[in-house]
């Protein structure tokens, strides 16, 4: 299909228009950032990958009934979505000790949670995406308390879902983020996942060998990204078993 104008372009991806009112087409870049855009990359295939494992997962949770703004898969790189209003809110969920948890708790990476533990960060990149409490959010309006009770349900159910799925495939889920969306049917609103769920934005780690298949890889110069992501879509089936990881051919 032709891509429509331009609604937006973030470090990851591309907003168009959709072809039908209500809908956008999101189109998946091989750019890759760290340290909110300081360190960049291009990484051949990235993109694809993405699309393809969003997609994978998406698909997924819409199967067991969690609401996501995805609707299909248009090619190797566009997957054609509901519009939604982004509550500009990150909602991390943390299984285990990693990252800026460690660094601000002093808590060794790897450290079982003793329960998931849900974090916000609020959507500025000029402030960094700054942590903030359920006080702020109540306080500066960003969602209701309503809004923010399904939040959590939300993303519990998503955690349930990724957990055993990546278990299953000898992946340790160790923290994941995601975007949740203002979804309107005449009056009445619900909350969607909405962006994306892939490597890029949750960290897992190998259960066996600890290897990281995550954007860690990029961040911290462990090898190839590539290779890291193209093991996470051939273990879950989104590529065949016989592919070489260095050129990424998925199933259609």
């Amino acid at each position: 299909m032709a891509r429509r104008k331009k609604i937006y372009e973030g470090k990851a991806k591309i907003l168009y228009e959709g072809p039908e009112p209500g809908t956008i087409v999101q189109y998946f870049k091989d750019d890759a950032t760290a340290f909110n855009a300081q360190k960049k990359d291009v990484i051949e295939g990235k993109g694809v990958l993405n699309n393809r494992l969003s997609e994978f997962f998406m698909t997924g949770l819409n199967n067991i009934g969690v609401p996501t703004h995805f609707i299909r898969r248009l090619n190797m790189r566009e997957q054609l979505c509901r519009s939604c209003e982004i509550i500009p809110l990150e909602v991390i969920v943390r299984n285990f000790a990693a990252g800026s948890m460690s660094k601000r708790l002093g808590i060794e990476e790897g450290t079982a949670l003793p329960r998931p533990i849900v974090e916000y960060c609020y959507k500025d990149d000029a402030l960094g995406d700054p942590l903030v409490s359920e006080e702020h959010i109540a306080a500066f309006g960003w969602a209701s308390q309503q809004d923010m009770d399904d939040i959590v349900h939300l993303a519990l159910r998503v955690n349930d879902f990724l957990s055993g799925v990546m278990m299953a495939v000898g992946i340790k889920l160790v923290d994941f983020k995601i975007e949740i969306g203002r979804v309107y049917e005449g009056d009445f609103q619900r909350l969607v996942v909405a962006d994306e769920i892939s490597p890029d934005s949750c960290r897992l780690w190998d259960i066996e060998t600890g290897r990281h298949l995550d954007k860690d890889v990029f961040r911290r110069d462990l090898g190839s990204l590539t290779d890291a992501y193209t093991e996470v879509a051939r273990r879950l089936g989104v590529m065949p078993k016989n592919t070489g990881p260095s050129k990424p051919t998925l199933i259609n």
